[in-house]
């Protein structure tokens, strides 16, 4: 829909909007393909590209979305928020292993 729906909106007919669309999603299988090729292939690095990954998304958080939650007045909400946050979390991670 999202691909087909500016088609149809530059006067494609709905047909043509709809055939690109579905068209755009073939290369979907092909990547999933590949993807699931290479996982099955680099086990060895995957707990380490995960842990980078995960370190890169703590980083944003850090340098991006904390300071701008503090900056605009809601500083004790977004502070209370963060805190029950991390601990839902940290209590899921427990809980699930």
């Amino acid at each position: 829909a999202a691909l087909s729906m500016p088609i149809r909106a530059e006067g494609a007919s709905k047909w043509r909007a709809f055939q690109l669309g579905q068209a755009s999603a073939l290369v979907e299988i092909v990547g999933a393909a590949l993807g699931a090729l290479l996982v099955s292939q680099v086990t060895v690095i995957l707990p380490y590209a995960l842990a980078f990954a995960a370190g890169a998304m703590i980083f944003v958080c850090v340098e991006q979305l904390i300071p701008e939650s503090q900056s605009h007045g809601n500083s004790d909400i977004a502070t209370v928020a963060l805190l029950i946050g991390f601990g839902v979390m940290m209590a899921l991670d427990v809980a699930l292993g």
